[in-house]
């Protein structure tokens, strides 16, 4: 282990964060290839990397066969006996079999200078390739970690950081539109990706993905490190505004508080390193209403309807005077808010909100008054235009007798069995109308008109 080229080899695979093993390999394969461009015999050469004097050694190794066709890689059966017999005596020879691999030492002295710079070559590209795949391995498993780098150059608007030992992009579309840089400025980023490429390994970075808010707040508020409060929600737009929803799992603990901080000390860290990013902290619900009413923050909103459960559609009303702040800027917080409960969200006025009512009521009522007509017009009086119902009864109108119906008595046989008190119960039918269906159901009609003085009113 302490020949000088073992020494460089460990110092190598230590400077690029790789093992020793595989700069061996590279070594062996770098030899193995510069010996066959040597030889040019056909052989099949071999080579073993010896750690006590430090040196590859090279073998040409030949297959033991009954009968030779190809003397560059095989050996007869009775030569192979015949030449270990006299290096190591009769039992090592006798153990020789057919299908077996001998190996013929070759000397490697000889390779000459273009052989051993093809060797170094290879060597290079075999470090090389493993420090990409360490590199690639490495920061694939690190996706959504943050960290910290320092800016080395600009291509094309995108910005190259330096990343520990490797080098990492910021593409334009990745960076905040609030943020400028110059040479040897300290960022933090996270990493969104790593992708494969013919120059290695690329690391992307961003400064505008949600998971770098929610990194910063788990750095900064320990009650997130810890798991007391989760961040159930994190939406961006990168440089203007960020929305950030927060769920305690302890109630003595209050989660948007523990994130602000004492007098804002907290926020105001992430503020700053996200250069003046407005940060509206919500507290989480498992109540779509009290989540989109949290969410729509700053702004007072005064009701919440769910218009279509399965379209995920919900209308906010809020007062006049908060209708421009609940929208926000270019629709910015409505727009947010939407993206973190995952609703859609159509604001109103209360304003817009009465108009809209009375339109539908002067809707209503001009639809009425039009059946109305049109139900005169047709001498529609005895209900013949509408449902038909189960049963009829002399004297009693359509209205009543659907009353009846909706009241559960939908046979003749159950109005008959009744009691007056049973029917005065429904809405719109009193005693007098009650004691008339009655009549009218027991075939008693005319004397029902008769006891009653006059006739019973529908």
């Amino acid at each position: 282990m302490s020949n000088p080229l073992q020494q460089t080899i460990e110092a190598l695979a230590k400077e690029k964060g790789i093992e020793p093993d595989v700069v061996i390999s590279a070594i062996e394969e770098a030899v193995a290839t510069a010996s066959r461009k040597y030889y040019k015999t056909g052989e099949n050469l071999k080579t073993r990397f010896n750690t006590e004097t430090g040196q590859v050694d090279l073998f040409a190794l030949k297959q033991v066969v009954q009968e030779v066709t190809n003397p560059a890689i095989e050996i007869a059966l009775d030569e192979a006996r015949q030449m270990y017999q006299q290096l190591y005596g009769d039992e090592v020879a006798n153990s020789i079999e057919l299908g077996d691999e001998m190996e013929f030492p070759k000397p490697t002295e000889v390779l000459g200078r273009i052989a051993a710079q093809t060797a170094k070559q290879v060597i290079f590209q075999k470090v090389r390739e493993a420090e990409r795949e360490n590199i690639f391995a490495e920061y694939n498993q690190r996706i959504g970690e943050v960290v910290n780098g320092t800016v080395k150059r600009f291509e094309n608007g995108d910005i190259i950081l330096e990343v520990g030992r490797v080098e990492a992009v910021l593409p334009r579309k990745e960076q905040s539109r609030a943020e400028s840089y110059a040479p040897s400025d300290r960022v933090r980023t996270v990493i969104k990706g790593v992708n494969r490429s013919a120059k290695g390994p690329q690391i992307v970075l961003s400064r505008t993905d949600p998971a770098l808010l929610i990194k910063l707040f788990e750095q900064e508020v320990p009650e997130i490190y810890d798991g007391t409060v989760m961040i159930r929600g994190a939406v961006r737009e990168a440089g203007d505004r960020a929305k950030v929803a927060v769920f305690s799992r302890e109630r003595d603990v209050d989660p948007v508080g523990a994130c602000v901080g004492m007098k804002g000390t907290r926020v105001q860290s992430i503020i700053r390193e996200l250069r003046g990013e407005k940060i509206d902290i919500v507290e989480w619900s498992e109540d779509p209403i009290a989540f989109v009413t949290n969410a729509l923050s700053p702004a007072k909103v005064q009701r919440v309807s769910i218009v279509d459960d399965h379209e995920r559609v919900m209308e906010v009303v809020v007062e006049d005077k908060q209708l421009s702040l609940a929208i926000g800027k270019k629709g910015q917080n409505v727009r947010l808010g939407a993206k973190l409960t995952g609703w859609r969200i159509d604001i109103k006025s209360e304003e817009e909100k009465r108009r809209e009512v009375e339109a539908q009521f002067e809707g209503l009522e001009a639809a009425s008054e039009t059946a109305e007509a049109t139900g005169e017009a047709a001498g529609a009086t005895d209900g013949a235009e509408e449902t038909p119902l189960p049963f009829a009864l002399a004297g009693v109108g359509h209205k009543t007798l659907r009353k009846l119906v909706e009241a559960g008595f939908s046979t003749l046989e159950a109005v008959a069995a009744a009691t007056v008190e049973q029917l005065s119960e429904i809405p719109g039918i009193g005693s007098k109308t009650a004691e008339k269906i009655l009549a009218a159901s027991r075939g008693e009609g005319e004397a029902a008109e008769t006891d009653n003085g006059a006739p019973a009113e529908d």
